[in-house]
């Protein structure tokens, strides 16, 4: 090993479809294996729903690790980080028992959202022609003003002047767009800007260079996992623009938004559904038709974590989950909630897209050919048996084990973990 290179692993798990894989899951089964987990992008947009015995816990902005004693958790210069949204996920987790104290870190250059986002947000939406879908968080705007080198950063509390400042402009900017749009900030917009103030000084008090955290350590021998929010088609350069959200979910994030160089990375996990769903706004090739669908949002749960919306449901596209693996580099694939298909006689993966400019078997950059594309299907027989209790893939019906080996040849991708239900012990590692 040459000098200066960690030795500890460094691991990515991403979302490779529209996000809601169920990357909760996954993080937390590997979190118990490392010593720091870290969030790279992303906002209190996305939610991670974990299961601990008969608890249930949603996560927005604390990593998933921090279920497990002793983890730091971190969040990343690349998140926009909620600062009211923030405290009272901190405060809800120390009243459930668990530890939070000395053990979140936050990065210095991470940027703020602030009420005025918010509003932003939700106005820009209500009036757009071409709806996106947003959650209403105000993580676009936010991102926009990072973009636009005007916004927030936990650093800037060091400086009470440039605080005030820089939100003094962002709240007349808000005010002058939200106008444009036909509508007004409220009265109290002050109010609700000196409130979330208030919480960011507790941000302030976490703060730390996370780029320099996790190589420390890595060379110390630790283990690191990075964790996304999202997915691959809602990355802002690699997803199905403009459906996307604001920042970059792939691999190449993992490292941008962390503060850490792509050579300390050592696998990408990807995590896909065994089947495929989507919230929020644009295509989704292979979308069930009314009946199947609220049969598949039933059986799997499919509600969103942050706004609990209705997903749409379709079957598994071998095109886009091929292409995640390519964008993002993967080692592996995770494949969670198999046994959401039990109960089906029969399955289906699209295999190809049939366009007006012919088949395809790349996914397209032209977002709008999806909106015309007709998936290309081969069928495999369902297994119809439970697989809620198998522990290796020799417990899984041979035909559960034959879909799990297609989805690897269709992605060129070896499966190393699949979930079978929501619980820890639920899970088979390959």
């Amino acid at each position: 090993m040459s000098e200066g290179r960690s030795s500890g692993n460094c691991t990515v798990v991403l979302g490779c479809q529209w996000g809601d894989e169920g990357k909760g899951k996954i993080v937390d089964v590997l979190a118990a294996e490392v010593h720091v987990v870290a969030r790279y992008q992303g906002g209190a947009n996305a939610g991670h729903t974990v299961h601990v015995g008969d608890d249930e816990f949603i996560l927005h902005q604390i990593p998933s690790g921090i279920l497990h004693p002793g983890k730091r958790c971190l969040l990343g210069n690349g998140v926009v980080i909620e600062p009211l949204g923030f405290a009272e996920e901190y405060e809800g987790l120390e009243a459930r028992g668990i530890t939070v104290e000395g053990r979140v870190g936050v990065s210095q250059k991470a940027h703020l959202v602030m009420p005025y986002h918010r509003l932003l947000d939700q106005v820009s939406e209500d009036q757009a022609t071409q709806k996106i879908g947003t959650t209403g968080r105000g993580i676009g705007p936010a991102y926009e003003d990072k973009a636009g080198r005007r916004g927030l950063r936990v650093s800037d509390f060091v400086h009470p002047d440039r605080v005030a400042s820089l939100v003094e402009e962002g709240v007349q900017r808000a005010r002058r767009r939200v106008t444009l749009l036909g509508g007004e900030l409220p009265g109290d917009i002050g109010a609700m800007v000196e409130e979330a103030l208030v919480a960011a000084e507790r941000l302030h008090g976490l703060a730390t260079d996370t780029g320099l955290e996790i190589l420390n350590a890595l060379r110390r021998g630790q283990d690191v996992l990075l964790e996304g929010a999202q997915g691959t088609a809602l990355d802002l350069d690699h997803g199905t623009y403009p459906f996307v959200t604001s920042s970059n979910t792939t691999a190449g994030g993992a490292a941008t938004g962390s503060g850490i160089g792509p050579t300390a990375i050592d696998e990408v996990i990807g995590v896909v559904k065994a089947y495929t769903t989507r919230v929020g706004n644009g295509p989704l090739p292979t979308g069930f038709q009314p009946e199947l669908d609220e049969k598949f949002r039933e059986l799997g749960g499919e509600f969103g974590a942050t706004t609990g919306r209705p997903r749409r449901c379709g079957w598994f596209d071998a095109v886009l989950a091929r292409y995640a693996a390519r964008v993002n580099g993967l080692t592996g694939l995770a494949v969670t909630k198999l046994d959401v298909l039990d109960t089906l006689p029969e399955i289906s993966i699209a295999t190809a897209y049939r366009t007006s400019c012919g088949e395809i078997h790349e996914f397209p950059a032209d977002t709008w050919q999806l909106d015309e594309a007709e998936p290309v299907y081969e069928t495999l027989p369902g297994w119809e048996a439970p697989t809620g209790e198998a522990r290796t893939l020799a417990d899984l019906p041979a035909a559960a084990r034959r879909y799990l080996d297609r989805i690897e040849e269709l992605t060129e991708t070896p499966v190393q973990m699949v979930s079978v239900g929501t619980r820890r012990r639920q899970i088979i590692r390959v």
